[in-house]
């Protein structure tokens, strides 16, 4: 079957090339409305489909960008991806999703994957452990924005919630409820993921300021599979936690396993506050407490600094940190606690 070139178009509408790429570029300020719809007739008569590798040939770009997301598991990766579409769509890109699974040769082959399909530029949930790789982006000055995570000692703009705050508040709230034998749970902070390492600091930083003791036995950071495990080990103590604040969502769903798996009360046997307000934290019985991060902000705000740097708006270093503030969801996994 013959392949409909933009000459094809052009003749069948009566116009020249010129008109026809304008069209397909959107570029018709000055093209009348009669001459808009005898080419959309011809390309809706003829079945053109644009040559979309020739164009990006042309015109030195894909019109594609990559998100590399840590873990698409994480409610919170889900809707900043969402909230990037949104702006891609806008402005007239497409993406690609990747999920590294927190493995730094993951993230590495799939930056490598990605460059290769010349994507014009990149967001990612950093590892923090390809930086040879990061560093020669920047060096290079690729379009590159970091999310929900920062590297150290690379200065790439990296869109942040305030997470010392987001901890800080899950704390307040249960010592205003009288609470003082408060845990933390977080996954693992083996490879200093930026936002885990300031959760744990924010929690310690709360405590200290309330006066409450800081014992090591009340805090961990475990992969998700040993949440479980870890909180059998708190809850068995002679002195055990009477609140946890869960670091992140997927911690809060291997807690609210533990709870029902134990047959335990909330918040009667165990106080519960996760960190990122999950889609089922209000109807879970009773509905659970959060600190929610403006998700859908965060991923805007992401796609618009990376839009800005592929079309050379934003110098790297004009801002670096873009940093949300958390807000507390209170619901009815903490409660005013009885003093005896």
């Amino acid at each position: 079957m013959k392949s409909i070139t933009i000459s094809d178009v052009a003749a069948h509408a009566e116009v020249s090339k010129s008109t026809v790429s304008q069209f397909l570029n959107k570029r018709y300020d000055y093209m009348g409305e009669k001459t808009k719809q005898r080419i959309e007739m011809a390309i809706d008569t003829l079945g053109y489909q644009p040559n979309i590798v020739a164009r990006s040939l042309k015109q030195k770009s894909t019109k594609t960008i990559g998100v590399i997301v840590a873990n698409i598991l994480h409610n919170f990766s889900t809707e900043v991806s969402r909230a990037i579409e949104d702006v891609c769509n806008h402005s007239g890109f497409h993406m690609i999703i990747c999920n590294a699974d927190d493995d730094p040769v993951k993230e590495k082959h799939y930056i490598e994957i990605l460059l290769a399909k010349q994507v014009d530029g990149l967001i990612i949930f950093p590892t923090g452990n390809n930086r040879d790789l990061y560093q020669k982006m920047l060096d290079n000055q690729y379009p590159l924005v970091f999310l929900d995570r920062s590297v150290e000692g690379i200065p790439i703009s990296a869109i942040m919630l305030e997470n010392e705050k987001a901890s800080r508040l899950a704390v307040e709230h249960l010592v205003q409820k009288d609470y003082k034998r408060i845990g933390m749970l977080t996954t693992s902070i083996i490879h200093n993921i930026s936002p885990r390492l300031e959760r744990v600091s924010g929690y310690k930083k709360a405590l200290h300021d309330y006066g409450l003791p800081m014992r090591d036995d009340y805090v961990n950071s475990v992969e998700s599979s040993s949440v479980q495990d870890s909180l059998e080990e708190m809850l068995g103590l002679s002195e055990p936690p009477e609140a946890i604040v869960a670091g992140n969502d997927l911690v809060l769903i291997e807690i609210l396993k533990f709870v029902k798996r134990h047959h335990l009360r909330l918040p009667e046997d165990l106080a519960v506050i996760g960190i990122d307000d999950v889609s089922f934290a209000s109807f879970f019985t009773p509905p659970i407490t959060t600190v929610a991060q403006p998700t859908f902000k965060m991923g805007k705000m992401a796609a618009e600094v990376l839009m800005d740097k592929i079309n050379q708006k934003r110098i790297e270093d004009e801002r670096l940190d873009y940093r949300f503030e958390p807000t507390l969801m209170v619901r009815d996994s903490v409660d005013n606690k009885d003093v005896t």
